[in-house]
């Protein structure tokens, strides 16, 4: 008989004497997901053409000055206005206040490039607003007046803060409900007022949760392309895609997403950092919760304005001139393009998704199984997908799997004369590998957690009574956590849903998303045919929006 050990830590039995099927997949799952990085970083260092002293030397400084203000500016928006309102909302009681802690919620469904779109519909020379103030005060031409350049960085910053604050507000609400109300007491019986408390207790204690949610904030500011491409603003990320499709030089490319890469591995960093400091200082069990405040007059209403802003220029905004364009453009919705993005979107969302967890469900209980110490570090790495960029993705898997269909199709020819053409890059099976790898994270992580609140001594009894390791995971696991695989299940979905720059590298030709029906229509000043597709896109958002707060109460 094998002999079996038990992992308290892992809360699976274990097999020491052979490796099982499960940790060999888990290995090749692993392998799978970090290819694409290992390729941008192999092809970085050796590109068949080497414009690393051109690009130092002309366009490289600018797109990352432009990135470094654009992650600097955004981030430190999205975290005074997440914080802001984090603790007026923890700690206060004004009207509205119930309404508005669900409603800061909402712009995480509007994706950041509809809201660029939005917004310069309302705001440039023909939108409402400019006409409005020519109709009231008599002006007949721009030259008359002086209003501010829309598509600009500073309106780009505006829209991504706009979007992405939510992130801070989450995390920082959580850390100001989590602290002590006897800290809070005792700063009060010194003398400190509001602003005191908040400055010299509030703040410091929470300062872990509002870096965490400020780096994933700039995160997804070095991953978006579409805001800063509708905005005139060259980043990293567009110069990504200049590089490779308007210079066609592949090399190049890839040496812009290594530095991307660099980026991202600092503020993953910065990230995880603050998130384990966090458990230092969540200790809701031992102390009393701090009362809120009622404000009253118009202090209470300030704090409404205040907390309302942010929901209107977000969401309301955003979402009523999309929906505007939608209604006034009715026959779009039964145009032929639309419903086939729509379709395309489903089936490769869908399929990603479950391929997704699947692959995650696999390689968790393979990890668990080993009880060996490498596949354990390796879990926690496979989650840089998720903070990789979509184009950084797209250089490392496009030129690998080009490269594979070649060979590929060069062998079947040989042998069969038959030329089976393009079967990965030719299809949206590198949309799916794509979707898998980025998001991959949001899958593992509710794996392991659903995986590891499990006891231990119910696989063991499984095992005991002859199952086999699959059938554990069928019968034993399956049924407990299918609340959690089901809701990470519908995060992937809609993530694929609005994802845009993997999209546009690794679509196939003439093959439409809503998100790239929506970028394309818009790029061409067509927000009309682009309105019905977005409205879609913030549906599906909306979806995992209400998943999400019911999660965070």
């Amino acid at each position: 008989m094998t002999e079996m050990s038990f992992d308290k830590d892992q809360r699976i039995p274990a097999r020491r004497t052979a490796l099982n099927p499960f940790s060999i997949g888990a290995g090749i799952i692993a392998a799978i997901v970090l290819m694409p990085i290992v390729a941008v970083l192999w092809i970085a260092l050796h590109p068949t053409e080497n414009i690393w002293g051109h690009l130092i030397s002309t366009t490289l400084p600018r797109y990352m000055r432009n990135s470094l203000l654009m992650m600097g500016g955004v981030g430190a928006l999205a975290a005074l206005v997440g914080t802001g309102a984090a603790w007026l909302l923890a700690r206060y009681r004004f009207p509205g206040a119930r309404w508005l802690e669900w409603l800061l919620l909402l712009p995480l469904a509007i994706p950041a490039y509809v809201g660029a779109y939005a917004l310069v519909d309302f705001l440039e020379y023909a939108g409402p607003v400019q006409t409005a103030l020519r109709e009231f005060f008599g002006w007949s031409s721009a030259r008359d007046y002086w209003f501010p350049q829309v598509r600009s960085m500073g309106f780009a910053i505006i829209v991504l803060a706009s979007a992405l604050f939510p992130y801070v507000y989450l995390l920082a609400r959580a850390a100001f409900r989590e602290q002590s109300g006897r800290a809070d007491e005792v700063a009060r019986s010194l003398g400190a007022g509001p602003w005191g408390r908040f400055w010299r207790v509030g703040l410091p204690l929470a300062r872990p949760a509002i870096a965490a949610g400020t780096a994933i904030v700039m995160m997804e500011t070095v991953n978006d392309f579409g805001t800063v491409d509708y905005f005139a603003v060259q980043t990293l990320t567009t110069g990504i895609f200049s590089v490779w499709l308007e210079a066609g030089n592949a090399g190049g490319a890839a040496q812009i997403a290594s530095v991307v890469l660099l980026l991202v591995v600092v503020l993953v960093t910065l990230e995880k950092g603050s998130r384990r400091r966090i458990r230092s200082y969540a200790m809701p069990g031992r102390h009393a919760p701090v009362a809120r405040a009622t404000l009253k007059g118009a202090v209470a209403w300030g704090a409404t304005f205040v907390c309302l802003v942010p929901f209107l220029t977000g969401f309301v905004l955003p979402f009523a001139v999309i929906l505007s364009h939608a209604l006034v453009n009715a026959e779009q919705w039964q145009d032929a393009g639309l419903i086939a993005a729509l379709w395309n979107t489903i089936t490769v969302g869908g399929i990603a998704s479950c391929v997704t967890i699947g692959a995650a469900l696999f390689m968790v209980y393979g990890v668990r199984l080993s009880g060996r110490k490498l596949p354990q570090l390796l879990l926690p790495v496979t989650t840089i997908g998720y903070a990789a960029p979509g184009a950084v993705l797209g250089v490392g898997i496009l030129l690998p799997l080009a490269a594979l269909d070649q060979r590929v199709a060069d062998v079947l020819e040989a042998t069969t004369g038959w030329d089976p053409g393009l079967l990965l890059t030719g299809s949206a099976a590198a949309l799916v590998l794509a979707y898998t790898v980025r998001f991959f994270a949001i899958a593992q992580g509710a794996a392991d957690a659903a995986m590891g609140q499990i006891p231990g001594s119910l696989p063991m009894a499984a095992r005991s009574l002859g199952r086999s390791l699959g059938g554990t995971l069928t019968a034993v696991y399956m049924p407990l956590i299918r609340g959690s695989t089901l809701s990470a299940l519908l995060l992937v979905f809609v993530d694929c849903v609005k994802e845009l720059p993997a999209t546009l590298l690794l679509r196939p030709f003439n093959y439409d998303t809503l998100a790239t029906r929506v970028y394309e229509q818009a790029s061409l000043e067509n927000l009309g045919d682009a309105a019905p597709a977005a409205v879609l896109v913030i549906l599906v958002g909306l979806t995992a929006v209400g998943f999400l707060a019911r999660s965070s109460r």
